[in-house]
């Protein structure tokens, strides 16, 4: 408290009125948890009005013909109105409420540069990657700090974050979560009962509300005031949230022996095993044990609490909450390991990169719960307490450098693969030529350029191959690994590559170019069977079985998804010379006035 007095800060809320004041006295009885915040009574509807206006704006722009080509700038727009209005409904108070309102407008530009270069990265387009998520991070660790800024803080200078109150800080995190948790759970229920009344209305001959919910506009717009009015409706009545905040905190604390007890037989049994099964599993080594160590750091801080008055008496569960904060390190350390021999055997990619920053942060949170137990003992809370303030304001920038395009994770990637390439540790056949088309940015692209007039044919085909394919299955299809016999053929013609039966019957161009847009014959050789005018079924390797059918309005030829299952795995010398014939097949199966009903019983 000393320390954050010195600062100009303290418990007491910022804009406090005098007791005896007019304004207290004409207060009605307040359901807010800060009596400084005075009731609003039009929260709730000008939430939903906000939300509802937003959820119109953003299906405008998001509301547009894909296949005419990628638009970042509408994406970038799309998610600055979404940011901004989350971030604005969640954190908005009467007190300083411009303040949320330039809070949640930078956030929301943020994000907005973060998608539209995440956007135009790689060749699919898509502005939801790594950087998007990692600034989503940023955004939830900041809202809490600046929501107790905005409650202690005599003025807006933002310096200084660590000496802001632990107790408000932790209630208001999970405050946000409880509200955010509940107001999506509130658009579930009011689109259910939307629908309900719609088809109740449809039984009498009423299909307004049903049409209304087939137009996407209208369901984001229901979405958006359904969000913010739950907000708002929470928000105003926050006694009663903070209660329900401590029965989620105290269930999650109920959990914490159980994982508590489970991490120490887990980390014992290491002891006798060794770490060699771990890479024998299925799943992945270091997703699980950050998974595991997250779950710890939640479970120990709901055991804890807000501040020393506020953690359990329960001596068990005390125990418990120690032993979980203990156990985060060495899960981050096998985390850490388990990264670290991935990327000596593959190499860098910037699925590992990020993989590794976040098995560091890990590390850091482990070493700062080991150490308050070690020091703090049975108060180690005290201590832990303020050394995970100054790590979420740590991760809230690290975050957000990350996100933003300052460092190029697929121009590492590049470089490191590359080098692996030159020195032989990986052959021109089995290298990843997908994830420096697809994967890696600007720089893979560069790169392949490059490679492309390398004076090594197999890896210059290689290289533009990949140049050449627009979608990465096309190039490295799941259990394929291309070769210079795959780039020769590749570079045939789709009717060079297709044998036609019954002998005799040929294949229009338009048929053609759908095979050739499916990927089935990109590497091998494929029969098409025409079994009438307006279907073919299409035969490749492995059990590759595929219905084309020709639209009798268009004339265009698509696939059937829903026509073949897989069947046996056929060979490429069975494609090219095996027998193959149509047959009708008997089967029985019970009919109603001519219509099949059930399934095929024989």
């Amino acid at each position: 408290m000393k320390q954050a007095q010195m600062w100009g800060m303290t418990e007491t809320p910022a804009s406090t009125p005098a007791p005896d004041s007019a304004e207290v006295r004409a207060r009605p009885v307040s359901a807010r948890l800060d009596e400084n915040d005075a009731p609003w009574p039009l929260r709730p509807w000008i939430m939903a009005a906000i939300g509802a206006l937003a959820g119109l704006i953003f299906h405008l722009l998001i509301d547009r013909n894909h296949a005419a080509g990628a638009a970042p700038g509408l994406d970038a727009l799309a998610a600055f109105v979404a940011i901004a209005t989350v971030v604005f409904l969640l954190g908005v108070e009467q007190r300083r409420w411009h303040w949320a309102l330039g809070f949640a407008l930078a956030w929301g530009a943020v994000m907005g540069l973060i998608t539209w270069t995440s956007a135009g990265y790689n060749l699919n387009r898509s502005p939801i990657e790594w950087p998007f998520w990692s600034g989503i991070l940023a955004v939830l660790v900041a809202t809490p700090l600046f929501q107790t800024r905005r409650d202690v803080a005599p003025d807006w200078r933002f310096w200084k974050l660590w000496a802001m109150p632990y107790e408000r800080l932790h209630s208001h995190a999970w405050t946000d979560a409880v509200i955010g948790a509940a107001g999506l759970v509130f658009v579930g229920i009011t689109f259910l009962l939307i629908v309900l009344i719609g088809q109740m209305f449809k039984l009498i001959g009423i299909d307004l509300i049903e049409r209304l919910l087939n137009g996407e506009w209208f369901g984001w717009m229901l979405a958006g005031a359904a969000f913010g009015g739950a907000v708002g409706l929470l928000r105003e009545r926050d006694k009663l949230v903070a209660t329900l905040q401590r029965l989620v905190m105290i269930v999650l604390a109920v959990l914490a022996p159980v994982l508590a007890v489970a991490l120490a037989l887990f980390l014992l049994s290491l002891l006798g095993t060794g770490l060699t099964p771990l890479w024998k599993s299925g799943f992945s080594t270091a997703a699980l044990m950050m998974a595991a160590a997250a779950f710890a750091v939640l479970l120990a801080n709901a055991a804890i609490g807000n501040g020393r008055d506020d953690r359990s008496g329960n001596r068990f569960l005390q125990i418990a909450a120690a032993a979980l904060a203990a156990a985060v390190l060495p899960l981050a350390a096998i985390a850490y390991y388990s990264m670290h021999l991935r990327v000596v055997q593959y190499g860098w990619t910037p699925e590992r990169i990020w993989g590794v920053i976040a098995a560091m942060i890990a590390l850091a949170y482990g070493a700062a719960g080991l150490w308050s137990v070690v020091r703090g003992r049975r108060d180690f809370d005290d201590l832990l307490r303020p050394l995970q303030q100054k790590l979420a304001i740590g991760l809230m920038l690290l975050a957000a450098f990350l996100a933003l395009p300052i460092l190029d994770f697929g121009a590492i990637s590049t470089r490191d693969q590359l080098g692996r390439l030159k020195d032989g540790t990986i052959a021109a056949g089995k290298f990843d030529w997908a994830a420096l088309a697809f994967d890696f940015g600007p720089a893979g692209r560069r790169a392949l350029a490059d490679l492309a007039k390398s004076p090594d044919k197999a890896k210059a085909d290689l290289a533009r191959w990949a140049l050449k394919t627009r979608n990465r299955w096309d190039l490295n299809a799941p259990g394929e690994t291309p070769d210079a016999t795959d780039v020769t053929y590749a570079a045939k013609k789709i009717e060079e590559k297709i044998r036609v039966l019954p002998a005799g019957r040929i294949l229009l161009p338009q048929a053609y170019a759908a095979v050739d847009s499916r990927g089935q014959c990109r590497t091998a050789p494929c029969v098409a069977y025409v079994l009438d005018e307006a279907r073919i079924v299409v035969i490749g390797r492995g059990n590759n079985v595929a219905l084309f059918a020709r639209d009798a309005k268009t004339g265009q030829w698509a696939e059937d998804y829903q026509a073949f299952r897989s069947g046996g795995v056929l060979t490429i010398d069975r494609v090219e010379k095996g027998r193959v014939e149509v047959r009708p097949v008997a089967r029985r199966q019970v009919f109603v006035d001519g219509q099949p009903l059930g399934e095929v019983f024989e």
